[in-house]
Formats: structure tokens, sequence, C-alpha cells
């Protein structure tokens, strides 16, 4: 900074100010200092600037399975959303889930001196690692739906399983199957908890789930299996992937998609409205959450005791149906 200084004619404070954006800088001095930084090449010490400001503009990120659509949109949209407010992440990402391997994670993270963490927090051994939390640092679970201790975002997963089965019921159908998602992971059982609660409801029988992985494989193979029941007309499968692959299935047997059997899937992938027959699906805004929880943590990030407030923040994003062509009345 004292060679940008030197070379421009001005004061080492003046330097300074024109780094922090200060407005009582003339054009014609700003001009200057910043033609001296472009010659010099000269770039902020960012270690050196911490020790001063005890800020480094960085979030950790601890991530799980990014190879999945959810974890992926959810990792991009808290990624905008820090960039937008100034910060950058230093992300860990997950390939075994253990509460041991979350504290391993949150640990190394601690060393890079970031200020805060967001943690996406899909499946209970996530939660379960963040029981002992580091001390001094806020921290917030995004998809955390049983993080009761601590500050949380998440999609109505409850919500968009309620308003998928409820859709297929006001078509008609007397029930409605499910294919599910992982037993372990959260969205999953709120999912389930949505579709159950909405059959419930109506009064309406509630056959037993069937689960897959989230990939495509499996919901071809629970798709062959119910494929062969000429009594179902109504399915809710818990992504959109194993979607697909149930659709494959039926398709391959026969029964026609939406005349026989309406599905309705989750996600709202950008794949899904290009399906056959395009898929009706429920839409999770990850953008949105990724700005909720990236706000909720500079907000404990500017309170003093803020990561301790008691009760913890929650922020609950509403979830959204989208209707298309493979769902219809049910058939006489």
């Amino acid at each position: 900074m004292a060679d940008v200084a030197r070379l421009a004619g001005v004061s080492h404070q003046t330097v300074s100010r024109v780094l922090n954006g200060h407005p009582n800088v003339r054009a014609e001095t700003q001009a200057r200092v910043q033609a001296a930084i472009e010659e010099l090449g000269y770039r902020r010490n960012s270690s050196a600037r911490a020790l001063v400001t005890r800020r480094t503009g960085v979030i950790g990120v601890v991530a799980f399975d990014t190879t999945h659509y959810g974890p992926a949109q959810t990792l991009a949209g808290i990624e905008h959303a820090a960039r937008a407010d100034g910060y950058f992440l230093s992300v860990v990402t997950l390939q075994t889930v253990t509460p041991a391997a979350v504290r391993e994670a949150m640990d190394y993270l601690a060393q890079q001196s970031v200020e805060g963490y967001v943690v996406i927090a899909p499946k209970r051994a996530v939660v379960e690692g963040l029981a002992d939390q580091p001390a001094g640092r806020p921290v917030v679970a995004v998809e955390g739906g049983e993080a009761p201790d601590l500050p949380m975002v998440c999609v109505d997963q409850v919500g968009g399983g309620y308003l998928a089965t409820r859709h297929l019921l006001d078509l008609g159908h007397r029930t409605v199957h499910h294919v599910g998602g992982p037993r372990d992971w959260l969205e999953a059982e709120g999912r389930i908890e949505g579709w159950r609660r909405a059959l419930e409801e109506a009064g309406a029988e509630v056959p037993e789930p069937h689960f897959g992985d989230w990939r495509p494989r499996s919901g071809y193979d629970i798709g062959v299996r119910l494929a062969r029941d000429p009594g179902i007309t109504a399915v809710f499968v818990a992504n959109d992937q194993m979607a697909l692959g149930t659709l494959r299935a039926l398709a391959e047997a026969g029964v026609r998609v939406p005349e026989d059997v309406s599905v309705v899937g989750f996600d709202d992938i950008p794949e899904s409205e290009f399906f056959t027959p395009p898929l009706t699906t429920v839409a999770q805004d990850f953008t949105e959450v990724g700005r909720r929880g990236i706000g909720l943590l500079i907000d404990l990030l500017k309170e003093p005791g803020g990561a301790t407030a008691e009760p913890p923040a929650r922020r609950v994003v509403p979830a959204r149906l989208v209707i298309r062509t493979s769902t219809a009345p049910a058939r006489p």
C-alpha cells in the first residue's frame, strides 16, 4: 500500500480510503490511485486485513452429495446469495455423512478463519453432528428440518407433499400411492408426512409406501411393481428423477399416463417439463433458500450474541405445485 501511495503521490491513508470506497476522495485522486494499483498489480493481503478487522469475508459451507439435484441447487443458491452480499465461500463436501465427519469439516473451516457456517443438512446424521457446534461462530442449518436448537432455513417439505397428494385427491383418485426417498433423508420424511396427512384428512386409504434412492433406476424398479396392480390410479413420487424411472416402467407395461395412472413428482428439475408426458411436480425455490440462509447468517454476524439467541430463528420457504399433463381426473 505504501508503494501505491508513493507512485500516486498521495498518503497511505488516502489509498486506504480509496480501497474502502470512502466518499470524501476527489475523483481525480481516485483515478491516480487506481492507476497506480493497476500498474503495480497491488492486491490486498486478506490475512493481514483480517488481523486488523477480525473479518475475513468468508463463510464456511458444509455440503453433502452435490450429485443430487436438491443439494446441488441449494449450494448454488447459497453461493449466489453470499456473493451478492460481498462474501465468498469455503466449501467442504462430505462423501459420507457421520456426526464425526461433520464436526471434522467444521474444524477444518474454522482453521480457514471463516466468519460463520452454513450447513446443508438433509440427513439426520448431519443434524446430529451439529449438536456440538463450534463456539464463537454462528451456524445456520439449511434443509435441517429437525435442527430445533439451531437457526434454520428450509423448504416446506411437508406442505409440498400435502400439495401433491391433495391435487391427486381433488382429481377424484380414491387414494395415492407413494414412492419415497431414502429413509434417512429429512426431506423424504417431510414429503411422506405431507402425503400421509392429506390422505388421512380425506379419509382415504393409506397404502404402504415404497422407498427408492432418489435415482431413476430405483423409480423404474418400483414402477415395474406398481404397474402390476390394476387398482392403482395415482402415484406421488418423492423426486423427479425417480418419477422419470416410474414413467418409463409404466409405459413399458402398457399403462397410460395420465389416462390410467396420474403421476406427480417433486423438485421441478429443468427436464421435467420435457418428460413424456410433461410432469406435474412440486417446485422448490432454491434461490430463495440461499438468500434467506445467507441473510439469517449475516443477521447473526451483526448481532453480538446472535449465535445463541433464543429461540433460534426458523425460516420456511413455501413449496409450489406446477401442474402439467401427467395428471388427470380419475378414470370411472
